[in-house]
Formats: C-alpha cells, sequence, structure tokens
C-alpha cells in the first residue's frame, strides 16, 4: 500500500504539468511549445536516474531506495512551486527528477496491474489537479500539493523501513562503476532485451509526444477552461482504472499477444477521435480509451521486463523505465515545433498510425520471441 502511494505520489508528479503548461506559458511569457521543455527535461533525467538507482537498489535494498528517494522529491518539488522565472522552474525540475519481484512470472501481469492503481490513480488526481488547482490557486499551489504528497509517502515509506523486516532485503555486494557497466554489458548482450527497451522508448515518444499538448489543445481549439481542461485529461486515469480493475479478464481472454495488438489499436482509435473531434464533450471518451489502451499495451510491456533479467530486475526494470522515460522528451520536443505552427491535429492524426503499428509490431515479436 505505501509503495503505492509512493507511486501516486511519482505519477501525479510526472503529468502534473501537462495541464499547466498553457498556464506556466502565459506567466512567463512564452509559447506553449517554449514551455513543454519544463515535461521533456523532467522526463530526460527521471529516465537517466533510472540507470543509477537499478544498480543501486538492487545491492542497498529497493524499499531504503525508494524511500530516500521519496523524500528528495518533496523537498525538489516543493522548490518548483517557488520558481521565478522559467529557467528556475526547469531547475527545479531536473533536480525533483533525480529524486523521484517475488511474484510468479504468471501472475506478475494481474499484481503490477493491482499496484499500477495507486500510480494511476496518481496521474489522474496529477492531471485534473493541474487543471482544478492551478485554475483556483495558481499553478505554484500544485506543485505545493505535491511536495505534501510526497511528505506523506516518505514518513509513511521510513516507519515501515523501521518495523517492517520484510522491507530490509539480504545485502549484497557494494555497487561498483565496473560491477554495474559489467551487469549493464550483460543484459544488453540480449537480443530481445534491446527489442524490449526499443518498444518502450517508440512507447513513450509515440504516445506522450502527443499526449503532453492535449490539454493545451483543449484549451486552444475548444476555449476550455483549466479546471475542465484537468477533469478532461484527467479522464486518462479512469481508462487505466478500467484497465487494472479487469487486468485479469482482459488477460484470460486476450494474453499477452492480444493485449499489445488491442491496445495499439484502442490507442490509434482515440487519438485519431481526437483529431477529427467537432466538439469538446468527444474527447473525455477520447483520452479514456487512451488510458485504457496505453495500460493494455504498456503492462504487457512492462510485465515482460520484469523478466528481462531475472537476477538482476531492478537493474533490467529500470534499463526499460529509463527507454520509456527518455522517449518521452524526444517525442515531446520533436513535435513542439508542429504544435506551435499547426495546432496539435496533424500530431494526433501520426500517433494515430503509429501506434497501433507499434502494437503489432510488438505482438508479432512476442508470437516468435526465442527463448534469451
Amino acid at each position: 500500500m505505501l509503495l503505492a502511494v509512493a507511486g501516486f505520489a511519482s505519477q501525479a508528479m510526472v503529468r502534473s504539468a501537462d495541464s499547466l503548461l498553457p498556464q506556466i506559458a502565459g506567466d512567463f511569457g512564452v509559447t506553449v511549445g517554449a514551455a513543454s521543455i519544463v515535461v521533456s527535461a523532467y522526463t530526460v533525467v527521471h529516465g537517466l536516474m533510472q540507470l543509477v538507482s537499478g544498480p543501486v537498489g538492487d545491492r542497498v535494498g529497493k524499499y531504503r531506495m525508494i524511500a530516500i528517494a521519496t523524500a528528495l522529491c518533496a523537498v525538489l518539488v516543493f522548490a518548483c512551486g517557488l520558481a521565478s522565472s522559467l529557467p528556475l522552474l526547469l531547475a527545479a525540475r531536473i533536480a525533483s527528477g533525480m529524486g523521484a519481484d517475488v511474484v510468479p512470472y504468471g501472475r506478475r501481469q494481474q499484481v503490477l496491474g493491482r499496484y499500477m492503481s495507486g500510480q494511476i490513480i496518481g496521474q489522474l488526481f496529477g492531471q485534473a489537479a493541474g487543471g482544478v488547482i492551478g485554475d483556483a490557486f495558481g499553478w505554484r499551489s500544485v506543485f505545493f500539493v505535491l511536495a505534501g504528497l510526497f511528505a506523506v509517502a516518505a514518513l509513511g515509506l521510513a516507519r515501515e523501513l523501521k518495523v517492517n523486516p520484510l522491507t530490509r532485503e539480504t545485502a549484497h555486494s557494494a555497487a561498483t562503476f565496473a560491477s554495474v557497466v559489467a551487469d549493464y554489458r550483460r543484459i544488453l548482450g540480449s537480443s530481445w532485451v534491446r527489442i524490449m527497451l526499443l518498444a518502450a522508448f517508440l512507447e513513450g515518444a509515440f504516445m506522450f509526444g502527443a499526449f503532453a499538448y492535449v490539454g493545451a489543445d483543449l484549451h486552444v481549439r475548444f476555449d476550455l477552461g483549466f479546471t475542465l481542461v484537468g477533469l478532461v485529461i484527467g479522464s486518462f486515469g479512469v481508462g487505466g482504472l478500467m484497465y487494472a480493475g479487469f487486468v485479469r479478464q482482459l488477460f484470460t481472454r486476450f494474453g499477452e499477444i492480444g493485449l499489445a495488438s488491442y491496445g495499439g489499436a484502442t490507442l490509434g482509435i482515440a487519438y485519431l477521435m481526437l483529431a477529427v473531434a467537432p466538439t469538446w464533450w468527444v474527447t473525455p471518451l477520447a483520452v479514456t480509451m487512451i488510458g485504457l489502451g496505453f495500460y493494455m499495451l504498456h503492462n504487457t510491456l512492462q510485465t515482460n521486463a520484469t523478466q528481462m533479467a531475472p537476477d538482476a530486475r531492478a537493474t533490467g526494470v529500470c534499463l526499460f523505465s529509463a527507454a520509456l522515460y527518455i522517449g518521452q522528451p524526444v517525442g515531446v520536443s520533436l513535435v513542439a515545433p508542429l504544435i506551435d505552427r499547426f495546432g496539435a491535429t496533424p500530431v494526433f492524426f501520426i500517433v494515430g498510425i503509429l501506434l497501433p503499428a507499434l502494437g503489432l509490431w510488438f505482438a508479432g515479436r512476442l508470437r516468435h520471441r526465442k527463448p534469451i
């Protein structure tokens, strides 16, 4: 439960800026495309830090690593709310990005789905709060609320670390640069791992390169207030909760190959709906479908990532997460000039084609997968 709370706070921070981009842009006198650097820079650092936290977590203990990082985030996210300029906000977001497996494989899809409920609700809260709280009290207040969430999670994790022996893993050898490099070299030697990392990178670039601008598009195209923008974007979490609630049935019915294929198809349909939406009330349904489709595809990828390196699972999963999070700012940055010049509609059309293609490609790789 406490890990889910930490995941809640983390994902709320990751996605909260999506709804705030128009406000941040207006406050600092820049375009939405320029303001999007607070999204892309955060995810770059967040992704790169996975390469460090994974090997360290394998050796000093994953739970301890999470507790320390959560406490750091409480301080650094608070600093985001104090930023007086876009460069200072960027610096604070970069700093906060630096802070932020005993289940049989056959059940891992379901268990990850249940754990991800905390993350999904966090995304829903972050996206909705970015609009609702930001509209009522200003964008800075959103970061202060998130800092409070991190503080609560950190206190709970610290207490559990002190009283619960299950959180204290068997000691491993100390992490050294040579041992970390050796771990990564061994893991990256697998062709299946390289396929997984490419899929994660492309998923992050396609999915969030477009999704980061949904809120700005709703504000510009349909003249929605920030409160309504936040609520519409928050329906992404509703789709995620639908997946988490029915993950066992979906996995039994479609299997991993079907989830990858149908997840990509659902994403494609949803983004095309956003592109041609004649009125704003179509968009909550489309965003809900994006949430459902994303978790159908992403949880399939993530479940396979847990098996990439069973003897160094934290390192393998963090390598997967790094690919996902580095893909996001690449997509956001590439899309920014198109958004400023042509708007979001062409971008939604493009990803509406690319995401189903990605789902079908990965499903094909799963079907023909050979042992590692």
